[in-house]
């Protein structure tokens, strides 16, 4: 199975260079294009990583809104809007970014030492908790099917993840990744809607699994930070790009289109 980690789309504090763990700040028009195009990539790669059969995401709007991307592509690939190629997206508290406690929503390098963020334990607590109660038992079931498991989140607890993930299974080649940070919050970069993609396998017969357990799982990364889908886009300028999405505005697209019917229909009345 594939494991695609993901972390959501540019926000409006990405822009202004705020400490936004906890603050539920929401995708920009750019960010809004930027998960589009991370659904649609994933959804044309099914055929190479099989079905999306599980989406978990943070349940601040930045990371489940990049999320509600990717389940509409998959959907529209399929060709029937109505049926559901990939389940209902769960909504995970224990994914939230790090708190940064009082130097939330303060400008970076800002921050002083007692601010009370949480703690690197504390992060660990809760994706022990999404490992044990809702990925684990997915993996254990899935590992050797081809199908595709996504999580949306955040740069640094998506880490926390990677690091758990790296110690609970076997990793086949974890040097390129660990290297002199392996004792910091930092241990692959994460761009907006920037994947890493892993593949997950068992190892041996079923009676050495059931003896051995999750040692038996291997875990390999393929690709780190994979930004493929944004070659050739360009934000809008005049601070349109950087502005918060307004899902009641009208996209570009559809006025083209609107102001095309008319034109259409003015010549046929010539």
């Amino acid at each position: 199975m594939r494991l695609l980690l993901v972390r959501h789309g540019e926000s409006v504090d990405n822009v202004a260079g705020l400490y936004a763990g906890s603050r539920d700040s929401s995708l920009t028009n750019h960010g809004v294009l930027q998960a589009k195009r991370l659904g649609a990539h994933i959804a044309s790669r099914r055929a190479t990583i099989g079905p999306i059969r599980h989406l978990f995401a943070s349940n601040l709007q930045r990371a489940y809104h990049t999320a509600d991307a990717i389940v509409e592509a998959c959907q529209l690939q399929n060709g029937d809007p109505a049926s559901l190629v990939t389940p209902s997206m769960i909504h995970i508290e224990d994914l939230r970014e790090k708190d940064f406690g009082s130097s939330e929503g303060k400008k970076f390098g800002a921050r002083e030492s007692d601010d009370g963020s949480e703690s690197p334990q504390s992060m660990r607590l809760r994706i022990d908790r999404f490992l044990d109660y809702h990925l684990n038992p997915i993996v254990d079931r899935l590992a050797a099917e081809n199908a595709t498991v996504v999580v949306v989140a955040h740069g640094i607890i998506l880490n926390v993840l990677l690091k758990a993930l790296l110690s609970r299974y076997v990793p086949k080649s974890p040097s390129q990744l660990l290297g002199e940070q392996s004792g910091s919050e930092y241990l692959a970069p994460w761009s907006n809607t920037g994947v890493l993609q892993a593949r997950l396998e068992l190892v041996g017969s079923h009676d050495s699994r059931q003896l051995h357990g999750a040692e038996t799982i291997h875990i390999m990364i393929e690709h780190i930070n994979n930004v493929d889908h944004l070659q050739g886009l360009k934000k809008t300028r005049g601070g349109i790009g950087s502005a918060k999405f307004d899902s009641r505005q009208r996209t570009m697209d559809s006025f083209l289109i609107s102001a095309s019917k008319k034109r259409t229909f003015e010549d046929a009345k010539d």
